[in-house]
């Protein structure tokens, strides 16, 4: 059992042992009052040390603390989940030392004015694909894929479009990716192995204006084209690939200290992902076309590790390699590569379905059930998200920066649509007090009223604002404004004196407060930092510092 140190003086022991010490203590004077003073002296609670006694906490229940004159040692693990703080023994330069913290989130403080054409807050830090959550990113869309709320797994847009966000981040604050060359059908060839039976051929492809491999092997044993690599440290494999039904690209993956083998077929199939034994595969789709394939085969292995329920590795990037690479059936391949990352790939990629997923109405509905509070109806397949559409606007604004293509533009203003449609109508607009706007996270009957995802709903609606242009008239830019008004009449609501709500359901539902967890704490001290920086009402950067203090053990002053 880890012991700390409490002085009785310290205001957190005091709240847990303090009462209860002071109540053995005059006990402990009255037994002493009735006895000689030599008795009393020989027996005082000063000279009593290294007992074990039970602390009473509250008169429900004891836990064993130790005693050691007029000071009491609680044990570190009660105290952890009692007053939810955070502690470890850690070692530097040889001395022991006990570090305490009252929260086990990091704030980041913006070291620039927010720009929409630039990192999206801090995302630069997410990795979206390793969550549990993601079952793995689609072989055909190129996008996460959620199990959230639906353990078949789902496109879940808030998911897809953090993915998009964090890879155009990364892009911007990470060096250039190392790149190594397979086969470019030009100067760097790869020397391929053509059984008997098979054939392989070199030639310029008119629609992928480039030279490319076309290869063809029969359904024989042994029949095959392939090619002997020895990459380690990079594992993100792009080409461009052309496969006729029944053909497939496969990955052969070696541990180098436990001469492990995986194999990663990526097939012409609408099947998500299998795994059997040492053998994952990924659906490709079944369209005769050519399209980019971009893989992290970590990750795929990764996931496929996850169905078969085997236990996570640690750095396993440091300890596979790549073996070879093999082509089967009948295809085309070219431009074959393998880097550090391809972060701008898999931005385009979320881009691309956010532009090619969004209804009619302009959004992108979570198809997953949803229970968000008891006394409210479920949300059903097919709701809305403020936050799903103020994300893909954000990766949109982005698209259309760096691409130029109108497309993503179009997209973007068409996701602003359901924010002013109510709730009740499907959409996400919600009222307080039918007077300041809210943009709802989950638009359920009463309003929640979502912290977090309201603001990134409002950083959308910035970001599409300034991509688009100076234009007072921006429909963007008066629903940021709008939103902006609300944000700072209601933000007060939202301090608990000792941290923040996540949400207002004690106002609109009349159930206990949804305290928000440190991690969403964190965020909400992020964004109104960045906001911060973008108005200069006091509110925000004021709300900021204290709520930051409350990370570091501060409250609110007591009457």
């Amino acid at each position: 059992m880890m012991l700390l140190r409490l002085n009785m003086r310290v205001a957190l022991a005091a709240l847990c042992a303090g009462a209860l010490l002071i109540m053995l203590y005059w006990s402990r004077c009255g037994d002493l009052a009735r006895r000689p003073i030599g008795s009393a002296l020989s027996n005082s609670l000063v000279e009593r040390s290294n007992e074990d006694i039970d602390c009473v906490i509250n008169g429900e229940y004891s836990v064993g603390c130790r005693r050691d004159h007029d000071e009491v040692y609680l044990p570190f693990s009660f105290i952890r989940k009692y007053f939810e703080v955070y502690g470890k023994i850690s070692a530097s330069d040889g001395v022991e030392k006990f570090e305490w913290s009252h929260s086990y989130s990091k704030i980041y403080h913006p070291k620039k004015k927010y720009d929409p054409r630039g990192t999206f807050t801090t995302f630069e830090n997410y990795n979206v694909e390793v969550r549990d959550r993601v079952k793995c990113i689609s072989g055909i869309e190129g996008v996460p894929v959620s199990t959230q709320w639906e353990p078949r797994g789902f496109f879940y847009p808030t998911q897809i479009a953090q993915f998009g966000l964090a890879h155009y981040s990364k892009n911007l604050t990470e060096p250039e990716p190392r790149v190594r060359i397979i086969d470019d059908g030009d100067k760097n060839l790869a020397s391929w192995t053509v059984s008997s039976d098979a054939t392989l051929v070199r030639e310029y492809d008119k629609a992928l204006k480039s030279n490319a491999i076309r290869f063809a092997t029969t359904d024989q044993v042994g029949s095959q084209v392939w090619c002997k690599v020895n990459i380690s440290q990079d594992f993100v494999l792009s080409l461009d690939l052309l496969l006729k039904p029944n053909s497939s690209l496969s990955v052969v993956l070696q541990n180098k200290d436990k001469k492990e083998t995986v194999y990663l077929h990526y097939v012409t199939s609408m099947q998500l992902i299998y795994a059997q034994d040492e053998h994952i595969y990924y659906g490709i789709g079944v369209e005769y076309k050519w399209r980019r394939l971009t893989r992290d085969l970590i990750i795929d292995m990764q996931k496929g590790w996850a169905l078969l329920d085997r236990p996570k590795r640690k750095s396993p990037r440091n300890k596979f390699r790549i073996a070879s690479i093999h082509l089967s059936g009948v295809g085309s391949a070219a431009n074959m590569r393998v880097s550090s990352s391809e972060h701008m790939a898999h931005f385009f990629a979320a881009a691309r379905w956010l532009a090619g997923s969004q209804r009619a109405r302009g959004g992108w509905p979570v198809l997953a059930r949803r229970r968000v509070a008891a006394s409210v109806p479920d949300l059903r397949p097919g709701w809305h998200s403020a936050m799903s559409q103020g994300h893909g606007i954000s990766v949109l604004a982005r698209a259309y920066h760096r691409s130029g293509d109108a497309a993503y533009l179009r997209a973007a203003r068409r996701a602003l649509a359901l924010l002013d449609v109510a709730s009740s109508a499907g959409g996400v607009k919600a009222m307080w007090m039918d007077r300041y706007v809210w943009y709802e996270e989950y638009p359920t009957k009463p309003p929640l009223f979502v912290l977090n995802g309201f603001i990134y709903t409002l950083l959308g609606l910035y970001d599409l604002h300034i991509i688009e242009g100076d234009n007072s008239a921006s429909l963007a830019k008066k629903m940021f404004d709008d939103g902006m008004l609300s944000l700072k009449t209601l933000l007060p609501i939202f301090d608990t004196g000792s941290g923040s709500f996540y949400d207002l359901r004690h106002f609109t539902l009349g159930v206990s407060p949804n305290i928000a967890r440190w991690d969403y704490h964190a965020t909400h001290v992020n964004q109104l930092y960045l906001l911060a920086g973008l108005d200069p009402d006091p509110i925000l950067i004021n709300t900021a510092k204290r709520w930051e203090g409350y990370m570091q053990g501060k409250r609110a002053a007591h009457n």
